[in-house]
């Protein structure tokens, strides 16, 4: 008798050159959006055309380095030149809630780094000015969009992995520790869940849905920040997310989804293009899918602009894969996470 997991569906939309062609700004230009353009200009039709930094010395560098062909001295600037259609707003997350508002406010499309904000509160204040204003908005969970994420979520609808009972997923890397630095200090929204953790959870919620209960312990930095995180996530039938994060040591950055009848591993690392181990109930090895595409590591990050293009010529204004109110939820989360750990907040306080 076969399996599902013998013939694996292929993935679909694989190729971002298939999409319509939009022109991009960039907001923030610092190493991601670098590493955003790049992928763009080298893997599809989209294009950078804006760059928008408070420093008009810094958008120049950007613009020369990228190719972009305009750049400005502020962000009104930006949001407001007719001829950028779509804004990626790259700055450090505590800046997105403010970056993204602008952007909608002037009719943008907005795609907005993970995470889409500090808090739940925040998301939601992002998701009701665009749906308020009609634009599309979308978080930048990359991993959503990749050819292997797909071959997973049509077995997840098939049913192919029966009753599920595990998820697991980690992130991890050593970084020294610098209190003036974006991973540690609680003004820039420093912290591993916010940063890191939050591949983690989404990929929980990918798979089980929002959990009934939440779970958390962990370690904080001198500053107060989360330095290490490890979750249980509980969903309604009895289903449980094991998941860690951190600053402090590397961790393999596997994750996995483990049903009656079958699992699945993904290859190093789960949240860029990999690959997928499948393997079935008796625990016997099944189907294993490599990505071929030649694109590695934030080369990945070309897929969502892709499916964020076809979105928008499709009329949508929320992602079917990750919509808005997913983005909260993965928030909420975290959220109640960096409270039970007490993990400092922007601002000093506790976290928001």
């Amino acid at each position: 008798m076969t399996h599902p997991f013998d013939t694996l569906p292929a993935p679909r939309h694989p190729d971002p050159a298939d999409a319509p062609a939009l022109r991009w700004g960039v907001l923030a230009p610092g190493a991601i959006a670098a590493d955003f353009t790049d992928a763009l200009h080298g893997h599809s039709g989209q294009r950078v055309v804006a760059a928008g930094s408070r420093s008009a010395e810094r958008a120049a560098a950007f613009a020369a380095a990228h190719g972009v062909e305009r750049s400005y001295g502020s962000y009104e600037q930006l949001v407001t030149d007719p001829e950028v259609d779509v804004v990626y707003v790259a700055s450090p997350h505590p800046q997105h809630l403010e970056l993204a508002t602008l952007a909608i406010g002037a009719g943008k499309h907005v795609l907005i780094e993970k995470p889409i904000a500090v808090t739940a509160r925040d998301a939601t204040t992002i998701a009701e000015a665009a749906r308020q204003a009609g634009v599309f908005a979308m978080e930048a969970m990359w991993t959503r969009y990749l050819p292997q994420t797909d071959i997973v979520r049509q077995l997840l609808d098939d049913g192919a992995f029966g009753d599920l009972r595990v998820v697991t997923a980690d992130f991890g890397f050593a970084a020294d520790f610098d209190p003036a630095s974006r991973m540690f200090d609680p003004a820039l929204g420093g912290g591993a869940l916010l940063d890191l953790g939050v591949y983690a959870v989404s990929w929980a919620s990918f798979a089980l849905g929002a959990p009934e209960s939440v779970i958390a312990s962990g370690s904080l930095a001198p500053t107060g920040v989360d330095e290490q995180a490890a979750l249980i996530l509980t969903s309604a039938d009895g289903a449980q997310a094991l998941l860690s994060t951190g600053v402090r040591a590397a961790t393999p950055s596997l994750a996995t989804i483990s049903g009656s009848a079958g699992r699945v591993e993904t290859d190093s690392p789960f949240w860029s293009p990999s690959g997928l181990r499948f393997f079935r109930g008796d625990g016997s090895a099944a189907a294993h899918w490599t990505d071929t595409s030649g694109r590695h590591g934030r080369d990945g990050m070309v897929y969502e602009a892709a499916a964020l293009a076809r979105y928008v010529a499709d009329g949508l204004t929320e992602s079917p894969l990750h919509p808005l109110d997913e983005s909260i939820s993965t928030l909420v989360t975290i959220d109640e996470a960096r409270r039970q750990i007490g993990t400092v907040g922007v601002g000093g306080g506790p976290a928001d």
